[in-house]
């Protein structure tokens, strides 16, 4: 059974409208979960009711996070029996056919712990990659592989990191791991999931036959201040869960040279909060 785990805060209904008719349309997926983040979303009605029956559940919680949300989800989909379950944001629109590349990656290798399909900029000509992968660079910074270059045909390959905006589970990898850190509220929290599953010995996988659209940048915060803020805290965060000690080390120097540009009391407040959540992190990857 695979289940899809849709997470919206306060999502345009236009938008969510979209993602959701081309889920139901594709078919592939044997019940939606649409995880409502606090943010009051309006989940549409169906022209035909018939064609959501059975196949849409909505769960409203606080607004405790992307993480704490997907991780709600995923909760449900367990109870429900899932084998696999596909993690999207409300920004995407699949195409058809989307689940059967990702599904059969992981048929074919039991130590992949989660499979992501390419993601393309949505309406956007000529077609642009916006995700083949994530990769970390010496800083600790988690970065999109491709992005920004025109679309091309690829092979599967094995990557570092998912993108969590679109990616498909083994409920296996999950319950493994734990899912999401909760803590991270927003940002690098995909980052983290997959460098604590590379310990356990997990390997992901990007299946470009797999294609996604992304809207991009529809979903985050409307507040620049606080994912600046968000972005820079959970960096140093994942780095000191996750990263060897020169690229800890990094991380922090980048947070220090950050210091010298606007805004600057963002930038001191992220290295303030990183510092002090790092001693806690470096005890978490000592202990297991």
């Amino acid at each position: 059974m695979i289940i899809g785990v849709v997470v919206t805060h306060a999502a345009p209904a236009a938008q969510l409208e979209r993602c959701l008719a081309a889920l139901l349309a594709d078919g592939s997926l044997d019940r939606i979960i649409v995880v409502d983040n606090g943010g009051g979303a309006i989940v549409p009605e169906r022209d035909d009711p018939d064609d959501a029956a059975g196949l849409l559940d909505v769960v409203r919680t606080d607004n405790r996070g992307y993480g704490a949300a997907a991780n709600d989800g995923f909760a449900l989909a367990a109870e429900l029996g899932a084998e696999h379950v596909a993690l999207l944001n409300d920004d995407v629109i699949v195409r058809p056919g989307w689940t059967a590349p990702l599904v059969a990656a992981l048929a074919r290798d039991d130590r992949l712990g989660a499979v992501q399909p390419k993601l393309l900029f949505a309406d956007r000509e000529p077609p642009t990659i916006n995700s083949l992968g994530v990769e970390v660079d010496e800083f600790g910074a988690g970065h999109d592989l491709g992005f920004g270059d025109p679309d091309r045909s690829a092979e599967p390959a094995d990557i570092a990191a998912f993108t969590g905006g679109a990616v498909l589970f083994r409920c296996g990898f999950l319950d493994a791991t734990g899912g999401f850190d909760e803590r991270y509220f927003l940002y690098y929290e995909d980052v983290d999931l997959a460098a604590r599953g590379r310990a356990l010995g997990w390997r992901y996988r990007c299946v470009p036959d797999s294609v996604v659209e992304h809207i991009g940048s529809a979903t985050t915060s409307g507040d620049p201040s606080r994912t600046l803020y968000l972005q820079e805290r959970n960096r140093l965060w994942c780095a000191a869960r996750n990263a060897d000690a020169r690229t800890i080390a990094r991380a922090a120097w980048l947070s220090l040279r950050r210091l010298r540009h606007e805004p600057r009391g963002v930038h001191a407040r992220a290295l303030l909060a990183g510092t002090a959540g790092a001693p806690v992190r470096l005890w978490e990857r000592r202990s297991g």
